[in-house]
């Protein structure tokens, strides 16, 4: 088990009796992976985040976690006026007494991490003027502050457009690949599992699932019964590299619309 970041074992969980959100799963992911969790809305991914975090004990099942686990929510906006390094030092809290104002040491260590994502000149920045991407990353750099070592994130694509998409992607690849931390993120977009994550969890519905390595998962059989609409698996060449991709199969057809 030294290796391995987090594990759960016939994992379940129901908020009423008999009404089970997901039963009988298992997965475990070793420190250094990235880690995909896809379903459909409502499907469970919450409430598995959740279960990983320690805020949710699960009805039945056991989860292990060797770590210091942080969570980034979703895209957000604040309600106040705070700066960058501010909200980097919010990551701090653990170690900053109660009432007690964070100390050049914290300061120094919020201003490392916000230069390990080359942010650092955005420090005395009001938070809420970055551009998505950039906010995405400065809560990356609130997590990692805090000394953890598994990132727990929850769609952290949402609402960026496509160039932010990918400086996301290229963060999470390299805090997996470079720094050794262990990411879980939940997607809609299997060709962002596809490009990073080395294993996924595809939650098909309470007792049906499919884990393990991301070649033995991402098929196209699973993920047509995952959404309900065919993906491909295509091949290419870009910058002399062989690449694959997976693509929706979208095919529109006209709709009745006569009362």
């Amino acid at each position: 088990m030294s290796n391995i970041a987090f594990a759960f074992e016939e994992l379940g969980h129901a908020y009423l009796p008999d009404n089970w959100i997901f039963r009988g799963y298992n997965a475990h992911v070793n420190k250094g992976q990235v880690f995909a969790l896809m379903g459909a809305n409502g499907r469970g991914k919450t409430t598995m985040l959740k279960t990983i975090l320690g805020t949710l004990s699960p009805t039945e099942g056991k989860v292990t976690v060797n770590g210091r686990v942080a969570f980034v929510p979703q895209l957000f906006q604040v309600s106040f006026d705070y700066s960058v390094l501010d909200m980097v030092l919010m990551g701090r809290a653990r170690k900053v007494g109660l009432f007690s104002q964070p100390s050049k040491e914290d300061e120094a260590a919020a201003m490392q991490a916000l230069a390990r994502f080359r942010l650092a000149h955005l420090a005395q920045r009001p938070f809420h003027e970055l551009s998505g991407g950039q906010r995405q990353l400065i809560i990356f750099a609130r997590a990692i502050v805090g000394g953890a070592d598994i990132l727990i994130l929850d769609e952290p694509t949402s609402a960026l457009d496509l160039k932010n998409q990918g400086v996301v992607l290229d963060w999470i690849h390299t805090l997996a690949r470079q720094e050794g931390l262990t990411v879980v993120f939940t997607t809609h977009h299997p060709h962002h599992a596809h490009a990073v994550a080395d294993k996924a969890l595809l939650m098909f519905d309470a007792r049906n699932y499919a884990s393990g390595d991301i070649a033995d998962v991402l098929t196209e059989e699973n993920l047509y019964r995952l959404y309900g609409i065919p993906l491909r698996q295509i091949g290419f060449e870009f910058e002399g590299q062989s690449l694959k991709t997976l693509i929706p199969v979208f095919r529109p057809t006209l709709v009745d619309c006569a009362p």
